[in-house]
């Protein structure tokens, strides 16, 4: 199971997570979506991009990108978008046209969400189930994807907290996705994001 911790928005926290033993596979960034306390703004966005991603891969995280922000970001070193509320013609025209891997993001309530992966199966190079609940740390029944069988690495999100059984994560998912249950006080904390690496490092070398 790998990981990835989302909402990163100060360069100290960066460093920490790209520099660590057991360093993320995927680092998120809000890019486009100003509801959110994480979002970016561009000019810090550019800034904190420097930080060497080491062994990480950086992810933009966009919600209906238009043009504008699309072009706006086409030289920062995002490795994948993940890419939330965009139809299928939308997303190959981004793949096609700025050249990144897609996360494709269905948002879920029931097992109506769920199958809607197929129409993106094609596109997508990771396929990601979260909440519905955008900003807000909202969970949905994950076993409603326990048993899907899809040729895509699946990623997980949605509320998930560090206090969860994450052992019981990894016959669902290939990769978890982590954002609010690293924080305090809405803010990352460096304690929590150690022992979550760390947690998921033992559950991968006990397999």
């Amino acid at each position: 199971m790998k990981t990835k911790i989302c909402g990163i928005s100060d360069s100290e926290t960066l460093k920490y997570l790209t520099k660590h033993t057991n360093s993320p596979g995927y680092i998120g960034f809000i890019v486009n979506y100003q509801k959110s306390k994480r979002f970016v703004e561009y000019h810090k966005l550019k800034e904190l991009l420097k930080v060497d991603k080491n062994n990480s891969k950086y992810v933009a995280v966009l919600v209906q990108p238009d043009e504008n922000i699309l072009k706006k970001i086409k030289d920062l070193p995002f490795d994948y978008y993940q890419i939330y509320d965009c139809n299928l013609a939308e997303l190959k025209f981004i793949k096609k046209n700025y050249n990144r891997k897609i996360i494709v993001a269905i948002t879920v309530k029931d097992q109506n969400d769920v199958v809607k992966y197929m129409e993106y199966n094609e596109i997508a190079d990771i396929i990601l189930f979260d909440s519905k609940g955008y900003e807000k740390s909202v969970s949905f029944d994950h076993q409603l994807i326990k048993n899907l069988k899809i040729n895509k690495e699946l990623m997980l999100a949605g509320n998930i907290q560090i206090g969860d059984n994450i052992e019981n994560f990894k016959e669902i998912a290939d990769i978890l996705d982590i954002s609010g249950g690293l924080e305090t006080s809405g803010l990352k904390d460096i304690t929590k994001i150690n022992f979550f690496l760390n947690k998921v490092k033992q559950i991968n070398d006990e397999a």
